[in-house]
């Protein structure tokens, strides 16, 4: 008896012990491992794509549409600089009148660059920056950030509403959507494009700061030009120099707002940015394509003893040159080297007054500067709203 159980105990082990290997190799051999390994690598393959997803949100969607669109506006200007050896607080009056027709006064050349941005509107190259960017230029190139880059013309300049409308000629030119700026929540996030400091970077992508609409309908006076801003969107994304005449835009890739200035201490960005409500914008546009309609051909009368082109005033030059005057000879061109450049006459300058007398239009001024003989030239000119008195003795 005993023997027969010490025998049915020892197939009792020899089973248990097959079925303990059975189950070892089925579950934890190294196919089966290996299978555990793969099952993990899918998992954190699917973890990093949920990952990846949430990267691309809805800022850099918006930001990736609008930033073709977005152009870096470089502009030259140059001004006739006039200076006096006797322009010292050491010389009165007297003594700077008697010296004056015997050292006449000095004048040299100087370009003044600037750099701004602006956002191209319609495949047909319009595109809208601010008016300070573009004002008395005399060259203004436009660079896209393919690489292409174009000569530009203003077709309108409202210096009150601190807009401009430029226009260049190009194929398949990327445009951005134009939102709704009567609608926007205080809170919801938009996004700032422009060029900042392009001439430190040296690239024309533009750069992208976040943040959130802080107020709407805001009044405020620039204490740089002085100009009155109303009803403007106020924003804490960055907007740094080279960033005014950029889109403010939503996450839906729309354009809201024009970038426009800052309110700053140390001259940097400090959160307070200020933007255009881009309804307002789209007025400025309807009535400048409308101007475009009706607009005739610019006259242009050459005066070749000056070295001169001018034409009448009309409101667009009015605009460009920042001028009060309704009368006068608008100054389009200066040859180098010339008399006009001599007597230091530079282009936007209105011509009121030639000899004394009243200035009325382009070729008033041709007849006056043609029929005249004497040995001096006394002019009262307007630059930039201020009235200027030039006397020139041969």
């Amino acid at each position: 008896m005993k023997k027969i159980l010490y025998f049915i105990f020892l197939l009792s082990g020899f089973i248990l012990g097959i079925l303990i290997s059975f189950s070892y190799r089925h579950f934890f051999t190294p196919k089966n491992l290996l299978d555990l390994s793969k099952e993990r690598l899918v998992l954190i393959s699917q973890l990093e794509e949920k990952i990846s997803n949430q990267r691309v949100n809805a800022i850099v969607l918006s930001a990736n549409k609008v930033s073709p669109a977005v152009v870096s506006i470089a502009v030259t200007q140059t001004r006739i600089v006039t200076y006096s050896p006797f322009s010292s607080p050491f010389f009165d009056d007297f003594w700077r009148d008697f010296f004056r027709d015997f050292l006449p006064k000095r004048r040299y050349k100087q370009e003044i660059k600037g750099l701004g941005s602006g956002v191209i509107i319609d495949p047909n190259g319009y595109i809208v920056t601010n008016a300070h960017v573009v004002e008395m230029a005399t060259e203004i190139k436009v660079s896209l950030c393919d690489g292409r880059s174009f000569d530009a013309e203003i077709i309108d300049i409202d210096s009150e509403e601190d807009l401009a409308l430029l226009k260049i000629n190009g194929k398949d030119l990327p445009y951005a959507k134009l939102g709704n700026s009567d609608d926007l929540l205080i809170g919801e996030w938009v996004i700032a494009l422009g060029n900042p400091f392009g001439f430190l970077i040296e690239d024309t992508k533009p750069t992208v700061t976040v943040g959130v609409i802080s107020a709407v309908n805001r009044e405020i006076r620039a204490s740089q030009t002085g100009r009155e801003y109303k009803n403007m969107i106020q924003t804490d994304a960055a907007i740094n120099p080279g960033n005014s005449g950029g889109p403010l835009v939503n996450v839906l890739g729309e354009v809201i707002g024009i970038n426009t200035f800052i309110l700053s201490h140390a001259g940097g960005s400090e959160g307070v940015g200020f933007a255009i409500p881009i309804n307002r914008v789209k007025e400025f546009i309807e009535k400048a394509k409308k101007q475009v309609k009706e607009k005739k051909e610019v006259i242009k009368v050459k005066i070749e003893k000056w070295g001169i082109e001018v034409s009448d005033v009309d409101n667009y030059f009015k605009k460009k040159y920042s001028l009060q005057t309704n009368y006068g000879a608008i100054i389009l061109k200066v040859k180098e080297n010339s008399f006009a450049e001599a007597l230091g006459l530079d282009i936007g300058d209105a011509i009121l007054s030639f000899q004394d007398e009243k200035v009325i239009s382009a070729e008033d001024l041709k007849k006056k500067i043609e029929s005249f003989r004497g040995n001096s030239i006394k002019l009262i000119i307007e630059r930039r709203g201020e009235k200027i008195r030039i006397y020139y003795r041969f």
